[in-house]
């Protein structure tokens, strides 16, 4: 299934558990961020084997969330992969109609959040060492009264935001760009 703005959305929990492992995430991710490569160049990006690398591809290819890329190859021994799709979706409520789906769906988000906090926790802990950032990272949270239907709507206007953040042509300026990682939940709370 499609969303408006094209984004897949992933209603199949085999394909969700095969994205809810931690190298296999981390592998989408370095495929989003560095765009096509081979399993010797994710191994490179990863510090993994590339008997291991090749393994996780193959699931991921298996689920549909990697395609081959053959056309980046030099010759017919070198095989390389890339993103099936640029961004995918889940919500979690679509897996609540049988508790296996739902633990599936319930695995994908608490590893998706132990990744995003580690990815932070990361950039605490070598901060000092990256000082030309230290007044660009941020951090923000704040306590709205919402909707549901207004929590939907700010969320299309966070990701219309981050998409033309994203799409947006890079001047050739000079200046080095870091990959940045950014990430925020809107959920109901109390304080």
């Amino acid at each position: 299934m499609t969303e408006p703005n094209d984004v897949p959305k992933v209603t199949d929990s085999r394909v969700l558990a095969a994205m809810s492992h931690p190298l296999r995430r981390r592998l989408l991710d370095v495929l989003k961020v560095h765009g096509p490569s081979t399993a010797s160049g994710l191994a490179d990006r990863t510090g993994q084997a590339v008997a291991n690398i090749s393994h996780h591809l193959k699931v991921l290819a298996a689920a549909g969330l990697t395609v081959e890329a053959p056309e980046l190859a030099r010759d017919r021994r070198e095989r390389w992969w890339r993103l099936a799709a640029p961004e995918l979706r889940w919500v979690t409520g679509d897996f609540d109609d049988d508790p296996a789906r739902q633990a599936v769906a319930g695995a994908a988000v608490s590893l998706a959040l132990d990744r995003q906090i580690g990815l932070v926790r990361a950039w605490h802990a070598v901060r000092e060492q990256r000082e030309a950032w230290n007044g660009a990272a941020f951090s923000v949270d704040k306590w709205l009264h919402l909707t549901p239907a207004e929590l939907g709507e700010l969320e299309r206007e966070i990701l219309a935001l981050l998409e033309r953040w994203e799409r947006r042509d890079v001047p050739d300026d000079g200046k080095a760009r870091e990959p940045v990682f950014l990430f925020a939940h809107g959920v109901p709370a109390e304080p």
